[in-house]
């Protein structure tokens, strides 16, 4: 279940971020209104039903297995679902994955990144204790499936076939957090991890308000939007930036440009 509560300092801030486990997830908002949700629930918009969930990833995939062997040059080739659905959502294609980080300064990062300082919008940090998902995703399972004897540690190398052959075959209503086993350079450097609904038919949101996860913390800090510039030196002050976390031009062009944004306005 979603608790929301609101910082007014960096030290408040600090203290929100540092006094959580290590068993914790972390993804930033630059507007503290957005819901937590997928680039597909957002695409589709006002136009999303159960039918056109199923027919949008359908199509997508598809196309995109079709004609990745034109494109994709050197890259690996994905051998499972998950490993499509990240690929497709490196590339920028609505997919039912949400982006989040192990680093909550990193999901920092990402709530700077498209934040436009003039609006004064509240950012916000969502905070979701991994274990406790997980650990309730599994009861789920087996309280439908007696032969599932799978959990959070026997689940390492076999994540991607449990959920293709099991979680999405069965459409389980639950919240599925993993990356697949193969990882490309950049979900390395940003620490990443994917949170996806078990049920494409069904809103992330959804399910993690169910009674399945009540018991399940799941924090959305909101930030003042005056801290902004605050945020951001002390990100820097730790080397977070996009250079480090893209490794590319586009990285240092991304740097380059929160840099002008964060001392002009």
């Amino acid at each position: 279940m979603i608790t929301k509560s609101t910082v007014q300092s960096m030290e408040e801030l600090s203290r929100s971020l540092n006094e959580l486990p290590n068993n914790y997830i972390f993804r930033g908002h630059a507007d503290a209104e957005w819901p937590l949700s997928s680039a597909l629930e957002r695409f589709l918009g006002n136009r999303w039903d159960a039918t056109n969930a199923r027919k949008f990833e359908g199509y997508s995939l598809e196309n995109f297995r079709s004609k990745y062997h034109i494109y994709c040059g050197d890259e690996h080739v994905p051998q499972s679902k998950l490993a499509w659905l990240s690929v497709m959502q490196h590339y920028g294609m609505p997919t039912r994955l949400i982006d989040f980080t192990a680093s909550p300064y990193i999901a920092l990062y990402f709530a700077l990144e498209s934040y436009t300082p003039q609006t004064q919008k509240d950012l916000a940090i969502y905070a979701i204790d991994y274990t406790a998902i997980m650990d309730s995703s599994f009861q789920f399972i087996r309280g439908r499936d007696s032969k599932f004897t799978e959990t959070r540690t026997s689940m390492h190398g076999k994540q991607d076939e449990i959920f293709e052959n099991i979680v999405d075959r069965y459409s389980y209503d639950i919240a599925w957090i993993t990356e697949p086993d193969q990882l490309n350079a950049r979900i390395d450097r940003q620490c990443g991890t994917f949170l996806i609904a078990g049920n494409l038919e069904s809103t992330i949101e959804s399910i993690v308000n169910s009674d399945q996860y009540s018991q399940c913390e799941i924090k959305k800090i909101c930030i003042p939007g005056r801290l902004y510039e605050n945020i951001y030196v002390a990100l820097r002050k730790m080397n977070i930036n996009s250079k480090v976390i893209y490794g590319d031009l586009a990285g240092l062009a991304r740097s380059i440009k929160m840099e002008l944004q964060a001392y002009t306005f």
